[in-house]
């Protein structure tokens, strides 16, 4: 299943950047339509700041929504509650972030497929000479996940175990957008 990231406050936006249009339609609706071409009814979104708004705009696209209550506590926390609403049907967890607008369902795909099927596996985007979301986590690293706390993020996994971890290329995943700035230079086309 996939578990998208939506529940951060956009502070450094200063408004609901999911919200915000890029292409003429809202920018969660970008990862969204990426993740409904790899797991169609099978999307989880994190929610936490902006909940209803956030909610409502992703409706038709999620099969769940999840309230992450300590959503202010950071990012480790919502991947903690996404793991624990999904853990039970799944035997791998695709992590991604809703502020990622240029992943493609063929990206995702591609992670995907790069998976074996073995519960030890972990398959990450690479880019910019680092290792990032999305990611797929198969389930031996359940447990670690829904330990996660603060705006820690799953970083750490990554690092810890590099025997077990396997990247696919992808640059583009490199853009996410942070500040009104990142929006605009991306929707110009200076994505540099």
């Amino acid at each position: 299943c996939i578990v998208m990231l939506a529940a951060g406050r956009s502070e450094r936006f200063g408004s609901a950047k999911l919200l915000a249009e890029y292409r003429g339609k809202p920018l969660l609706h970008h990862a969204l339509s990426a993740a409904q071409g790899t797991c169609p009814g099978d999307i989880h979104l994190v929610v936490g700041h902006n909940a209803e708004a956030i909610s409502d705009a992703a409706a038709g696209f999620v099969a769940t929504v999840i309230r992450n209550e300590a959503y202010a506590t950071g990012t480790g926390s919502s991947i903690a509650c996404g793991v624990r609403a999904c853990r039970q049907h799944a035997d791998a967890i695709l992590i991604m972030l809703a502020d990622q607008p240029l992943v493609s369902s063929a990206h995702l795909a591609q992670l995907v497929d790069s998976w074996t099927g073995a519960p030890d596996e972990i398959i990450a985007s690479r880019f910019s000479g680092t290792n990032g979301p999305p990611v797929l986590f198969a389930s031996a690293f359940f447990d670690e996940l829904e330990q996660l706390r603060g705006d820690v993020g799953a970083r750490a996994i990554l690092r810890n175990n590099p025997n077990r971890l396997r990247t696919v290329e992808f640059e583009a995943a490199s853009i996410d957008i942070d500040t009104p700035e990142d929006l605009g230079a991306l929707a110009s086309g200076n994505d540099a």
